[in-house]
């Protein structure tokens, strides 16, 4: 079947000249390396969402293949549809969260149990059609589904078959499930629903726990409508048969069948499930259209963002808003050339990038359940283990107004809950993947000079990170320490002066990323608490304390290390390119001890010391680019990656269950290709960071090499196409090669940021020649925020086909420089 079409983007766009929208596609990374499967892939969501929305309006399906499930988005290419639910995650690897607050579309009623989906799941024919703000499929019972979204709202239509029945099923106990088990799973704690008079209105509420972020139960309130009134409405209730701990369920017995009442039920002390089932019965009416708000307050205010933000029965109203909202809120941020002559490849990957790094977090503000104030809130950090890298500090230059509000609502949390978040979902904190990264956030946005923020207040959230040891809630995840917030370590890292390997899991990995967090306290420091200045730079030169300098592999001497508590390092049968499963409890996260080597950004004069000086230092940066080098068991959906250097991410088998989905690497390694400008041999760094962007980025489902990590892979691919990268926590940008010959930015809410570029004539043409900055011939292969990121300018680039080391100025700076 040909793709379906709904004539929905034929719209006169006010607030962009082009509509930079059909540039979108928004199934890449729906798909991994086996074809029909999403395991290996993006782990995004498909559907319709506005930029940063609570509502992320799309199906939730089920994999028939459990070994291979990967439901992170709700969607999978093939899987069978369970739901159409209004709450989704997009990019996230781990356990499944949300998909919540849903409708199910039935033509019959044979053989169903509303309380068993296996009964009335359904396959898809055709294609499914994926645009900005839309999603349509066409389900094997004939209904075609047809999805748009407001921030807290959706708008669904069912069209269904001649000569059919027509139904619409509501269980508000329905969630994403983790097929393949664990403590990751979510748990139905209870809800409720009542359907007004005529059956056209239904509300309720829906509280749901666990998932990825383990978080305590949210509720989620929701206000549904339907167009026609159906002709009958009636409620229904069940006992809960999921195996959860903590709460009641029906023990060992099969799915029973639902009573069914009259307008309400309320799930009661045994959190029954409850639902509504709908149907029309006149023969005549094929469409039924259903808009449904939801809030974290109240069922008021989920009726009244139903009624103020999908504003009529029109679908394509909705659409098209949609579709001007993100031309005019994100693409038009970044504008380069369209005509005729362009690479529509290139094109689709920078617009599809920016799509895929503005569906998460979520802005949540005036939606806090936990407590009340005039603070911006937000959710969904999926989490800033991922985004502190590159994310965040795009957001600073295209997003600043949102980038402010983000940055309060972490603070916020701090306030009310003792801690800032390394990830945060569910209203609830949790994962900690690492260090408390929030703080490498702060510090990139502090020495960057981002305004309305309350500096002090973010200089004491990252004081209690530094000083104060989390509780343990002894995670399945980790037992060791706690993995909800905060640095779980630090009763290694502040006596010892290092993350042991005998008391702590991940000892080499958060090490390293303690140091970093400790680096970005000095950077406050210097202006909030002089006193504290000398203190954490210290602290972030720790990381030397693990590395090992006489140990040798593969002809290269020094390598991070995993050291005893009693001070001895642990070096039997050690192998620095290893790191077991890469997990939770291995000696690093994923990636090997041999790659955190090179994450050492606040001091890489140290770090190319310590690895025996600059011609060492770049034969080994020119290692792990050669095919063959990996020594990890990358399993079997390695996608055919056999460097060391790995922006992606792989899949490996585990010892504790059949299967597990990992990032080998990722990114810890994507400032690592560009570590060749601190040698002043920008080249290389051009080279190698293109070669990988071309490798594993295509206009296509298998698109991106692994999880999108809520856009951390996108937004890596963006800064690689403007020609720039940033050096988190400090105010500087390394310079590379733009693959535009025109880009304009709207940066810092209202200034121009224009990078230009001659002699992109062929598809080797990419080596910098010269570069101006703001018509001045530039020396360096980096600039400052100050240089061009705050009032505009230019940067203007000579490329060729041949590398040239047109850079004689100083290399970048090492502002944590300090040797222990």
């Amino acid at each position: 079947m040909a793709l379906f079409t709904f004539g929905l983007l034929s719209v006169g766009l006010a607030a962009a000249q082009v509509d930079y929208s059909q540039y979108v596609n928004p199934l890449i990374g729906s798909e991994g390396p086996f074809p029909g499967l999403a395991f290996g892939g993006g782990d995004i969501f498909v559907g319709a969402a506005l930029p940063f929305g609570v509502a992320k309006v799309g199906i939730d399906t089920y994999e028939d293949n459990v070994t291979f499930s990967t439901l992170n988005g709700g969607f999978t290419p093939f899987g069978r549809v369970t739901a159409i639910s209004m709450m989704h995650e997009s990019g996230t690897g781990g356990a499944p969260k949300y998909g919540i607050v849903p409708q199910m579309p039935l033509t019959t009623l044979e053989g169903v149990n509303v309380l068993d989906n296996t009964t009335y799941w359904q396959r898809r024919v055709g294609n499914d059609t994926a645009q900005v703000g839309y999603f349509a499929t066409q389900l094997e019972s004939g209904v075609t589904v047809h999805l748009g979204a407001g921030k807290h709202s959706g708008i669904m239509q069912y069209d269904f078959p001649a000569d059919t029945e027509k139904h619409v099923l509501v269980d508000l106990s329905h969630y994403l499930p983790s097929e393949t088990g664990g403590s990751g799973c979510q748990v139905y704690v209870g809800g409720a629903i009542n359907v007004q008079p005529g059956g056209k209105v239904y509300t309720g509420y829906t509280t749901v726990g666990g998932g990825w972020s383990e978080s305590a139960p949210m509720t989620t309130y929701v206000c549904g409508e339907f167009e026609e009134a159906p002709d009958q409405a009636i409620t229904f209730s069940g006992r809960l048969t999921d195996p959860v701990q903590r709460y009641h369920t029906w023990s060992n017995g099969p799915v029973p069948q639902a009573s069914f009442g009259n307008s309400s039920e309320v799930s009661g002390p045994l959190n029954d499930r409850v639902g509504a089932l709908f149907t029309w019965s006149n023969t005549s009416l094929l469409t039924i259209k259903s808009r449904v708000g939801i809030s974290m307050i109240s069922v008021d205010k989920a009726c009244d963002f139903k009624n103020k933000e999908i504003g009529s029965w029109n679908l394509s109203a909705t659409v098209d808003g949609a579709v001007q909202e993100w031309n005019a809120e994100v693409f038009s941020k970044i504008q380069v050339p369209t005509d005729s002559h362009q690479n529509r490849t290139n094109l689709v990957l920078l617009y599809s990038s920016l799509y895929f790094m503005h569906l998460m977090p979520s802005d949540r503000t005036g939606e806090n359940p936990l407590w009340s104030n005039d603070e911006p809130s937000w959710d969904d950090f999926y989490t800033f283990w991922d985004i502190f890298r590159c994310t965040t500090s795009l957001y600073h230059l295209i997003q600043p107004e949102r980038y402010i509000s983000m940055i309060r609502a972490v603070i916020d949390i701090w306030k009310y809950e003792g801690f800032t978040p390394d990830g945060r979902s569910g209203n609830y904190n949790g994962l900690v993947q690492g260090g408390s990264n929030a703080d490498n956030v702060f510090a990139d946005a502090f020495v960057k000079n981002l305004p309305g923020v309350n500096w002090t207040e973010a200089y004491q959230a990252m004081l209690t990170n530094a000083e104060v040891v989390p509780y343990n809630t002894f995670s399945y995840t980790d037992f060791t320490a706690s993995v909800k917030e905060g640095r779980g370590a630090l009763y290694d890292w502040i006596p010892l002066g290092y993350v042991s390997s005998d008391r702590s899991t991940r000892a080499v990995s958060r090490s390293v990323e303690y140091a970093l967090n400790d680096f970005s306290l000095s950077q406050l420091a210097r202006s909030i608490a002089p006193n504290d200045t000398q203190k954490y730079l210290r602290r972030s030169a720790q990381w030397q304390n693990i590395w090992a300098h006489n140990i040798t592999h593969k002809n290269f001497t020094g390598f991070l290390s995993p050291r005893l508590a009693s001070g001895e390092f642990n070096l039997t049968d050690y192998n620095p390119a290893l790191c077991g499963e890469c997990e939770w409890s291995s000696i690093s996260y994923e990636a090997t001890p041999f790659e955190y080597s090179f994450t050492i950004p606040h001091d890489m004069q140290t770090l190319i010391q310590f690895m025996g000086g600059a011609a060492d230092f770049e034969r080994r940066l020119d290692y792990i680019f050669l095919p063959n080098t990996s020594e990890q068991d990358l399993g079997a959906n390695g996608a055919g990656i056999t460097t060391l250097m790995n922006i992606g991410q792989v899949l490996t088998f585990s010892a504790y269950s059949s299967l597990v989905l990992i990032s080998h690497s990722n990114e810890p390694d994507f400032a690592t290709p560009y570590e060749y400008n601190y040698l002043n041999k920008q080249w290389k760094s051009v080279r190698q960071s293109r070669s990988l962007a071309n490798t594993y980025f295509h206009d296509d489902p298998y698109g991106v090499p692994g999880n999108s990590d809520a856009g951390a892979l996108n937004s890596w691919l963006i800064w690689q196409m403007l020609g720039l990268y940033p050096v988190v926590t400090q105010p500087v940008y390394l310079i590379e090669s733009p693959w535009f010959d025109d880009i304009n930015m709207t940066i810092n809410g209202n200034a121009t940021l224009r990078i230009t570029a001659t002699g992109l004539d062929n598809a080797d043409s990419y080596y910098v020649q010269s570069v101006r900055v703001n018509e001045q011939l530039w020396d360096r292969n980096w600039l400052e925020h100050d240089d061009i990121m705050v009032n505009g300018g230019t940067i203007a680039f000579e490329l060729g086909s041949q590398p040239k080391m047109w850079e004689t100025g100083e290399v970048p700076p090492s502002p944590g420089h300090l040797v222990l």
